[in-house]
């Protein structure tokens, strides 16, 4: 999930801003959109919602390559260091997501060991986390991040305090997921007993029983049809109209929502799903062996820290990065979901700069919330033409992406000039 779109002016409210629009902002379209923006200058995602092992195994990555990555929450930004590329260079248009990013790097760099790191991160609600803050980490700050951190919340909390408060209930998205568990629990349901079943049998039963049921309630589908609903999974309102339409089999967005549900928890053992468990448990595991995301794993920690000097963040749109790039410079490109809330002139602004930057075998990588690759009929085909879809490659790996929550990853290869 993504907050880093076309070029949009200088300001980083309005880049956002003008981001989204595309309709009248005195009409119920612009509203909506205007309202979403409004929200997205907020933190959205603690955790990024795409599997990176997918990622670095599509991506193929190097030593020495140069990625260009969308930020969002930095788990996967972080996690391609494990592939020792030379520069992970990283955009998100969210000023909360900077500062976010921005604090994970120094407290890598900063905190003492792996277990002070994944008390910060993987714990994210130990009083302990506060004092490192201000002992090892305030200092190596930048003076904006630590403003951002050290500011009071509209309830008068600052903002570092959410790392002894669980983490991943705050965000957009966490609160979004704390919504979800309170429904569920209306109707008699606990998400997190899901959390005490052993084996994919007891995983399915545990779906069919109790979290399908609630997909037919009155109160959900009510809800779900409504585009402001799902703000909180980080989707606008041009994306709603992608994900409505993902397969024409669902008749509502409840049915879409709880496909993609369905793939979360029937598809993957818990024990090797920590996508589940932030859905379920909100947050990571405490068991010793419990699943996380790469940067976080003790065997990665030194190689991670090492090299996390090798990633930057700007408040700027991919389009803005890669136009200031020389020609042939990108290894690498990672759009995440962002192109679902582009426009066709902003595609083709972002994807004339790609294949300008494009290094010789070069891959991107995208995920979408319909099934379909959505270049095709938007990006100029003299543009598309320089790219090879792996189209059965990119099914094969949608169908190993832990998170389930989208309906199509996409690889693209760069072809070779012809002789």
């Amino acid at each position: 999930m993504s907050t880093s779109l076309a070029s949009a002016g200088t300001n980083p409210g309005r880049r956002l801003r003008e981001a989204v629009r595309r309709h009248s902002p005195l009409s119920a379209a612009g509203l909506s959109e205007h309202v979403f923006a409004g929200l997205f200058r907020k933190l959205v995602y603690a955790q990024i919602w795409e599997d990176p092992d997918v990622d670095m195994e599509a991506l193929a990555i190097a030593p020495g390559h140069t990625i260009v990555a969308i930020a969002s929450g930095g788990c996967n930004a972080l996690s391609y260091l494990v592939a020792d590329p030379g520069r992970v260079e990283t955009v998100d248009l969210n000023p909360a997501h900077i500062a976010f990013n921005r604090l994970k790097l120094t407290a890598l760099q900063a905190l003492p060991d792996h277990e002070a790191f994944h008390r910060f991160y993987g714990r994210a609600d130990d009083a302990r986390n506060i004092e490192a803050y201000r002992r090892h980490v305030r200092p190596a700050l930048d003076a904006d991040t630590r403003a951002y951190w050290e500011g009071r919340t509209l309830w008068g909390r600052r903002r570092i305090s959410m790392f002894r408060r669980h983490l991943y209930r705050h965000g957009l998205l966490g609160h979004f997921i704390g919504w979800g568990h309170r429904v569920a629990r209306l109707y008699g349901v606990d998400p997190r007993d899901i959390l005490k079943t052993r084996s994919l049998e007891e995983q399915r039963r545990f779906f069919d029983e109790s979290i399908a049921p609630l997909f037919d309630k009155r109160l959900v589908r009510w809800a779900t049809d409504r585009k402001s609903s799902l703000f909180g999974l980080g989707i606008p309102p041009q994306q709603y109209e992608a994900l409505a339409g993902a397969d024409v089999r669902h008749k509502s967005m409840a049915a879409v929502l709880r496909g993609r549900l369905e793939k979360l928890v029937c598809g993957f053992p818990l024990s090797e799903n920590y996508f589940a468990w932030q859905a379920f448990g909100r947050g990571y595991g405490s068991e010793p062996h419990a699943p996380l995301p790469p940067y976080l794993l003790k065997r990665n920690y030194e190689a991670v820290r090492a090299r996390a000097g090798r990633v930057s963040i700007e408040n700027i749109s991919i389009t803005e990065l890669l136009a200031a790039k020389p020609a042939q410079s990108v290894d690498r490109v990672v759009l995440l979901d962002a192109q679902d809330w582009m426009s066709d002139s902003q595609l083709n602004a972002l994807w004339r700069e790609i294949t300008r930057t494009a290094a010789p075998g070069a891959r991107v990588i995208f995920r979408t919330a319909g099934e379909e690759n959505l270049l095709t009929g938007r990006v100029n085909e003299t543009l598309l033409s320089r790219w090879d879809y792996r189209q059965e490659e990119s099914r094969a790996l949608h169908g190993r992406d832990r998170s389930s929550i989208y309906g199509g990853f996409h690889l693209m290869v760069l072809r070779e000039l012809p002789q």
